[in-house]
């Protein structure tokens, strides 16, 4: 527990956390959704989707928010004096990743709020079923923050970390567009986990769920991307 309030603290003094994370998705979220609260977007309304593409666009950037704190640790040594401490590897990622949900869930709360207040209306269970879909649908994020945090130099890592989920958020749709509806195109953005999270909401509308695609989708990023995370992790310590 002292490990996992240490890394809530560490992320908590970043200021500019809370711009990217809260305050950024917020304003985009009134400043676009509020002219077009009665316009409808991929079938449900646009304050809707837009609720969960904001709310995504924020939720990427708190997961992948552990990057950031290992690449420092590396520059500094920290990681070589963590080798010779009784804390184990495995403890110190299960904090990592309990503390970048813990900081993506004020996020998802907040954009909930605020596409209340411009009439979106769920019951309980589909609030709750949304909630899931996201939480699932963000763990390649979360392994991608640590592949990056162990790979890209500290003072590249601010570029590389918003590179990514601006990259991933504007193939997903986050952005209230989508670059492709079909086609060949289409069919290779459907097999990015981003895309899958911005359909949450409509998936939650609809009352089915995500397909079986989705799933395969977020399985195999994570698949794929959990010994990628691995390799970097052995690489780093075996430098430090």
């Amino acid at each position: 527990m002292t490990h996992f309030r240490y890394e809530i603290l560490r992320t908590l003094r970043n200021r500019i956390f809370y711009a990217i994370t809260l305050a950024l998705p917020l304003v985009l979220y009134y400043s676009v959704a509020s002219g077009q609260r009665h316009d409808n977007f991929d079938g449900v309304s646009f304050p809707l989707y837009f609720m969960t593409a904001m709310a995504v666009y924020g939720a990427m950037y708190a997961v992948v928010a552990p990057g950031s704190r290992i690449a420092r640790d590396r520059s500094r040594g920290w990681i070589r004096q963590l080798r010779i401490t009784p804390l184990r590897a495995r403890t110190d990622f299960t904090a990592k990743v309990a503390a970048a949900y813990m900081l993506a869930l004020p996020t998802l709360a907040l954009l909930y709020l605020a596409g209340a207040s411009l009439g979106v209306r769920l019951g309980a269970a589909q609030w709750l079923e949304l909630t899931g879909l996201l939480v699932a649908g963000l763990v390649p994020f979360v392994v991608m923050g640590f592949i990056l945090g162990y790979l890209v130099p500290v003072d590249a890592l601010a570029a590389a970390l918003g590179g990514v989920v601006v990259l991933f958020a504007l193939l997903g749709g986050v952005f209230g567009f989508q670059l492709a509806t079909s086609g060949p195109l289409f069919d290779v953005l459907k097999d990015l986990p981003s895309y899958w999270l911005v359909q949450a909401g409509k998936a939650t509308f609809g009352g089915g769920g995500w397909p079986l695609q989705a799933w395969i989708v977020i399985a195999v990023w994570t698949a794929v991307l959990i010994p990628a995370a691995a390799l970097t992790y052995r690489r780093a310590t075996s430098q430090a």
